[in-house]
């Protein structure tokens, strides 16, 4: 059984720690602990890790992200992964920080990254692991301020064990269904999000 998992980010070091890479640090972590190594190829970099008869090939796309939908239709017909196959983790700054959501389809939530797959793929049913970032206080509007914006030191604290449970809810999707991991993962107790007023931004890409 194979299963595509991609992590949607902005590349370059600048956004590295930024919350709108969340799906990038998912797979870095997941990665890191299972001592696979990334290889650049056409829109993106690939990890594939096995686990329990399972195999996972882990892509970080390398376009801009609201270009994410041609990464995740090409590594789609390259590898031969069904869509059903497909889970998509990626940051929503409409949940508090840590929270985990995973959902078997849905809207793209103003997301630019889902919305380009959603394009591409003509469809949005594919599952979707949500990682919460929290909105910071910011109005509408101007998320894309926070979100562009680092990790505050509380966040960077939190972040490893956030990571933990977000790679242990897509195994558990894999292993035991997405039926059971939402239950199990969409009740786990977030990670205590900093104080709105300790926020930080800074914006120069397209979210």
């Amino acid at each position: 059984m194979n299963y595509l998992v991609v992590g949607l980010g902005n590349i370059g070091e600048e956004y590295a720690a930024t919350r709108h890479n969340m799906g990038f640090m998912v797979l870095d972590a997941w990665a890191q602990a299972s001592n696979a190594v990334f290889t650049t190829g056409r829109y993106g970099a690939t990890a594939d890790i096995s686990f329990k008869g399972r195999k996972f090939t882990l892509l970080k796309p390398s376009t801009y992200m609201n270009l994410s939908g041609k990464a995740v239709r090409y590594w789609l017909q390259k590898t031969r992964i069904p869509q059903e196959n497909l889970l998509v983790v990626v940051d929503d700054f409409a949940i508090p920080f840590g929270t985990l959501r995973l959902r078997k389809r849905g809207s793209a939530g103003g997301h630019n990254g889902l919305k380009s797959i959603d394009y591409e793929l003509v469809s949005d049913d594919y599952a979707r692991l949500r990682i919460g970032t929290g909105n910071g206080g910011f109005a509408e509007g101007h998320q894309v301020d926070f979100v562009l914006g680092e990790l505050l030191l509380e966040e960077k604290r939190a972040l490893p064990e956030v990571l933990e449970r977000a790679v242990a809810a897509i195994k558990c999707y894999a292993t035991e269904g997405i039926d059971r991991a939402m239950t199990q993962f969409n009740r786990s107790k977030p990670a205590d999000p900093p104080s709105p007023d300790q926020s930080s931004s800074s914006s120069k890409k397209e979210s």
